[in-house]
């Protein structure tokens, strides 16, 4: 009646005090964007939403989900498969196992990251929706049925004509305030919270990010890798094609194709490290580098690397333009120059 009365404007309502009125706004924007955000993670991270929705089943009813090939994987198999029957010996047969192998590394890469993101950014942002969230709308809810208790008192106050039914209105007004300021400081004291929610989901979103940068730069890695094991193929394939080929029309359209393809491949690193590098290739000097991320050596010849180390790098004529020597004490080796951030 109480709630009945108010909207029909026929009833006085108490209001909330204005700081409680913002923790209450804060909270409702925090649990619309953090919806919003986690729902399209989960969108960017699994595109497929029949796959999303099978996940969400079998994580519902507490199984784990079948493992299946993700997209990279299975370009990866079909470009390996299809390299075996072309010829392993061919150089068509040989570049497709290559990319395919490459292929297959960018879908474990893939997968890495959706678990990674899955665990540290999407978990605790589902966390606070269906759990923090769940407790403020319930007391929420206790604050709005003590909040009209107690105006509904304050009423019957106003409409009591003899002494006796007064005193026992003001008596029933005393215990539906005090019922009142009590639920609403439980209310305010868990809006409080909602700060350090956003402390923790700033601790989240940087461990997204991070995952996410060792994804970039592991893929980044793996197409530099695949475009140097592919730096041999164009000579072969020309021979290969020309030995093969019955219609002139091919042996005169590769060229051109392979030039055109060659002049947009630049070496990628290039423009990343601009200047400074060019710089340090022209001179005989060395300069000090910051590592980026870790680096595996893939033989003796190359030097492994700590993320945040500094090193000392420096150029030998007829170098790779993608790699720089690099000294640490007593042992030297080649450093790929995309893991490194030259120092002043």
């Amino acid at each position: 009646l109480q709630f009945t009365e108010e909207k029909l404007g026929q009833a006085e309502k108490t209001e909330l005090d204005a700081h409680l009125e913002n923790l209450l706004s804060k909270a409702e924007c925090t649990k619309l964007w953090t919806e919003k955000i986690m729902k399209q993670t989960e969108v960017l991270l699994q595109p497929n939403p029949n796959a999303r929705i099978e996940e969400f089943v079998y994580e519902k009813l507490d199984r784990k989900a079948p493992s299946r090939m993700n997209n990279p994987e299975l370009l990866g198999q079909y470009m390996i498969d299809a390299g075996n029957e072309f010829g392993p010996g061919t150089a068509y047969g040989n570049a497709l196992i290559k990319c395919g192998e490459t292929q297959k590394r960018i879908g474990a890469a893939d997968r890495e990251l959706i678990q990674t993101s899955a665990i540290n950014f999407l978990t605790p942002l589902r966390n606070f929706i269906e759990g923090d969230y769940k407790t403020i709308t319930k007391e929420r809810k206790l604050l709005q049925n003590k909040r009209l208790d107690l105006d509904a008192a304050k009423t019957r106050l106003k409409k009591a004509k003899v002494a006796e039914a007064r005193a026992a209105s003001e008596q029933e007004v005393r215990i539906t305030q005090s019922e009142f300021d009590r639920q609403a400081e439980i209310t305010r004291l868990l809006l409080e919270g909602i700060s350090s929610t956003h402390a923790h989901h700033l601790r989240c979103l940087n461990d997204f990010v991070e995952a996410q940068m060792t994804y970039y730069a592991q893929c980044y890695q793996y197409m530099l890798d695949l475009q140097k094991q592919l730096g041999s193929f164009p000579s072969t394939f020309l021979s290969n094609n020309n030995q093969s080929s019955t219609a002139p029309v091919q042996s005169v359209s590769t060229p051109s194709v392979l030039a055109s393809a060659s002049a947009s491949l630049p070496s990628v690193s290039n423009s990343m490290v601009a200047s400074g590098l060019s710089e340090l290739k022209s001179s005989s000097g060395s300069r000090k580098a910051r590592v980026l991320y870790d680096y595996d050596a893939a033989n003796s010849s190359e030097l492994s690397l700590l993320a945040d180390e500094v090193i000392t790098v420096y150029s030998i004529p007829g170098m790779d333009s993608d790699w720089l020597m690099g000294e640490r004490g007593n042992q030297k080796g080649k450093v790929p120059i995309t893991y490194l951030e030259l120092l002043n």
